[in-house]
Order: structure tokens, then sequence, then C-alpha cells
């Protein structure tokens, strides 16, 4: 008997989750970077919490995805999914829309708490709808959270999942630059932008696919596969021989993908900061504006690992 070892929980990997929290507030404008800034270790630190409850929480794990081609959604649901969520309902059922994903709508839902949050200066709720709202935008991003064959279970591929999404960025991300020039920007019609992400996300699911069947050429089983044996249970991923040509095949798609979201991220923020009417938070010392200013630099300058400046890459005696 077989199984594959999923190293993640059907998200970003906790690595990428972190990266682009942080990521996102460097992007911010002033008035916002700041208590943001103050606040990097809970949100860097939170931005996996979706995912580490979808341990105890049975309802967690439909508000990662949507699988936008799943036949009870009709053709072309990408383009044709009512984009309120009680207008969705109506057509497909609820029962129906929570079968198959619910990230868009899950991320609207959270855009208007953080708003309320910020209007009535909750600063606590402010962190934790922002962290939350943070994951599942990213998630979006990730192609294989936009089909039923999200594991490539149904072509033959089973474990692409946390190949893509964890594996790769994990082996490659001091490679990444890191430093998309992205600045938040106000968000006329979130819905809208949260669709097109998913449309771009579900465009690059061939793309995704293909590259896994490229770099399996040449590749005998015992070389694309590790296998363990664990209480009578043969258990297999894929080799880092196999992951490190499968990159390759892959070119700047991920991290691409990584300064999508954070740019996604960051306007999101903003959008429901300034929605709330842009109110007045915390501000930085001194010594806090040399850091900001510091990591600024860094971050500009892609040194961010380097410098030892990248959260996710610390490692932590609390975690």
């Amino acid at each position: 008997m077989f199984a594959f070892i999923l190293l993640t929980c059907c998200s970003w990997g906790f690595l990428a989750h972190k990266t682009i929290h942080q990521l996102a507030i460097y992007s911010l404008p002033k008035g916002l970077q700041g208590f943001f800034f103050q606040n990097m270790e809970y949100l860097v630190y939170n931005s996996v919490r979706p995912d580490v409850r979808r341990k105890d929480d049975p309802t967690e794990a439909t508000k990662h995805f949507i699988d936008i081609d799943a036949k009870s959604l009709g053709e072309n649901a990408a383009n044709t999914m009512p984009s309120d969520w009680t207008e969705a309902g109506k057509k497909y059922s609820v029962d129906t829309l929570r079968k198959y994903g619910t990230v868009p709508f899950e991320i609207m839902f959270l855009k208007e708490k953080l708003t309320r949050a910020f209007r009535n200066n909750l600063k606590d709720s402010v962190l934790y709808y922002a962290a939350d709202l943070g994951h599942y935008v990213a998630d979006a991003h990730v192609p294989l959270h936009t089909t039923v064959n999200y594991d490539g279970q149904m072509s033959g591929q089973t474990g692409l999942h946390s190949l893509w999404e964890s594996t790769v960025p994990e082996m490659n991300i001091s490679q990444y630059n890191l430093y998309g020039k992205t600045k938040a920007k106000y968000l006329k019609n979130p819905s809208q932008r949260i669709w097109e992400v998913i449309r771009r996300s579900h465009q690059m699911l061939p793309y995704v696919l293909e590259a896994e069947i490229r770099a399996s050429e040449g590749f005998t089983e015992e070389r694309k596969f590790k296998r363990s044996e664990r209480m009578g249970v043969t258990r297999k991923n894929f080799s880092g021989e196999f992951a490190k040509v499968y990159a390759e095949k892959l070119g700047e798609t991920v991290n691409t993908r990584i300064i999508e979201s954070v740019q996604c991220v960051a306007d999101f923020w903003f959008t429901c900061w300034v929605d709330a009417g842009c109110p007045d938070l915390s501000e930085l010392n001194d010594n806090q504006k040399v850091e900001l200013k510091k990591q600024l630099n860094s971050w500009q300058a892609n040194t961010l690992i380097k410098d030892g400046l990248l959260s996710a890459s610390q490692k932590k005696s609390s975690e």
C-alpha cells in the first residue's frame, strides 16, 4: 500500500505565507505601514493560522480553494458564477458552493470584517482579520486551488500540490527576487479583483501540470520518488532531484506568483483601511523607524535572506 506525504494543508507552504505577509507590510503606505510593522511578528506568525485551524474546524478546508472546473458548477464557471454570495447560493445552492470551495467569498467576508475593525479602532481585531484575509488572498493565487484535480490525482501526478506550493519555494527562496516594487493600491472593486486572480490561477493550471510531465522525462520511478516505511505503510514523495528539475521547468512562475500575492494582500489591507476612513493608528518611535528603514533598504536590495531579516527563514524556539 502506498501513500503520498502531503507537506502542507492545502495552501501555500508556511514559508511562502509568512514571506508574503512580511513583504506586504513593506508595500503599505506610511499611514498604515507603521502599525502593521509594529505588529509584524504577530502577522507573520499568524499568517498560517487558517491552515492550523483545519485540524479542529471541519468547516475550514473549503475556505482555501474553489474548484472552478467542477462539472456541477457548469461550463465556464470562472466567468459566469455570481460574485455575490447570496446570488451564487441561489444559482448553485450553499451546499454545492461549500463542496467545491468558497475562497473568493471568504475573502470578501473578511474584507468587510477588517474594514469594520479599522472603523471601530479595534486594533486586536484588525490584526486578527488582516492575518486571515492575507492567507486566503494568497491561497487564491495557487493554480491547484482552482481545480478538482487539486493534487494531480486525476492526471497521474499525485503529490503535485505540495511540490508546487511548498517544496519548490522552500528549495529556491534564496534565489527568488523578493522585491517586486509592489506598492499598495486602492481597489475600487475588490470582488472583481479577486475573481481576476482566480481566473489567472486557473489559466496557469495547464502549465503547472505540463511542467511536471516535461520534468519526468528521463526519470525512473526510483529516482523520481523517495520512499519510507511507517506503521506498515510505504509512503512516498517526490525526490529532491526531481523537485529541482521541476522547479527549472517552472521557471519564474512560483516567484512571480508570490510577488503577485504580496501586491494583492497589500491592496486588500490598504483598501479596508481607506474604506474605514483612514483611521489614525499608532506611530513608530525613533528606534522602530530606524529598523523599518533598514528592512526596507534590505528588501529593495533583495538581501533580506542574506541580512537575516526574512522572518520566515529564522528559526525560533517558540515554533
